[in-house]
């Protein structure tokens, strides 16, 4: 039996909020068992806030820092690695600190560096990325012959006490009274392509014409204050809305996140922290085979998520700005049982 395993997602925050049902099913399957993360800087905040993770190891991808980063996970006696993002790096990470037993999917020519291995071909992009984590984990549990634990959402819990108190200091904020909070996320972070400010502009206020109690908090990471008040300003006055800045961290905005009756955003890290309190979300995500809507779709339960694309036979098929906000108006309002 295993005493310890590390397992392994070091790359971004969604990827990594993706990853939060493998480190559930872990845990409660083998709950005497230590799961440690392998997570860079930035998601630090988020795994310690995941109540399956015990201890974790904070990744440095410079080359001075390697040594003392193999001897750190050394140190710890590892009987198990367990990669769910699978990079040459990575598994010589695993292989250098002596590691017995190293799995990872076979998608790349790191798979011989490790132990074990399972198939998935997820370039193909034929299932969810968290459906392709909790794969490998399954398998692993099989492999060791321990009984697999199914967990299901909420995977991120806020205490009802301190979101309440964070709702009403948001609904300090409008000039009347609201009985709904949709947040927008316009960022993308870095990542996947996205909607263009007109078009967010376009939709709050179709959704504000049909539901007028409704408030807006526009939500921005640090380098996305401009482009946020970029969008206020576009903004109807009637649309009753507030900017939040999340320049308290990662936790609170986690926190605030919790507070909404609905999450809408691009494939970003926010839509999927939102997706892990069981948020109802809307995601727009590009067409292309690497970043399509079902393989980036978020953890919360079925029928809370509906997602939008622009269409495939398009010649511009990436270029979100050719989603059309009337069609998704009509399909959001019937998401939301909102009338016409």
């Amino acid at each position: 039996m295993s005493s310890n395993i590390l397992v392994v997602r070091n790359d971004k925050i969604g990827d990594f909020m993706l990853a939060w049902p493998s480190f559930a099913m872990l845990k409660k399957s083998l709950p005497n068992v230590q799961i440690d993360a392998l997570v860079p800087i930035y998601t630090k905040p988020l795994a310690e806030l995941c109540p399956w993770i015990d201890n974790v190891i904070i990744d440095s991808d410079k080359k001075v820092d390697q040594k003392a980063l193999i001897e750190t996970i050394k140190a710890k006696n590892y009987n198990d690695y367990i990669c769910l993002f699978s990079t040459t790096r990575n598994a010589l990470l695993g292989l250098k600190a002596k590691i017995p037993y190293r799995l990872a999917p076979a998608t790349k020519l790191a798979q011989f560096l490790f132990t074990d291995k399972l198939r998935q071909s997820r370039s193909q992009s034929a299932k969810p990325e968290y459906e392709y984590n909790l794969d490998l984990i399954r398998y692993y549990l099989n492999k060791k012959k321990i009984n697999i634990v199914e967990m299901t959402a909420p995977f991120l819990v806020i205490n009802n006490i301190k979101k309440n108190k964070l709702r009403e200091a948001l609904l300090c904020h409008f000039s009347k009274k609201i009985s709904k909070l949709y947040f927008i996320h316009a960022g993308s972070g870095g990542s996947a392509n996205n909607l263009s400010l007109a078009q967010y502009a376009k939709l709050i206020e179709g959704l504000n014409e049909k539901q007028p109690a409704i408030g807006f908090v526009l939500t921005a990471g640090p380098t996305e204050q401009a482009q946020t008040r970029e969008l206020q300003q576009l903004l109807d006055k009637r649309v009753e809305s507030f900017i939040y800045q999340s320049t308290q961290g990662l936790i609170s905005f986690c926190e605030t996140i919790a507070c909404a009756d609905l999450f809408i955003a691009g494939s970003t890290g926010p839509l999927h922290i939102a997706g892990a309190c069981d948020i109802p979300t809307v995601g727009f995500f590009p067409v292309k085979r690497s970043a399509t809507s079902l393989r980036w779709q978020p953890i919360n339960s079925e029928g809370k998520h509906i997602a939008f694309s622009s269409h495939k036979t398009h010649k511009s098929a990436n270029n979100m700005q050719m989603i059309d906000i009337a069609e998704v108006l009509i399909k959001l309002l019937a998401f939301l049982h909102i009338p016409m």
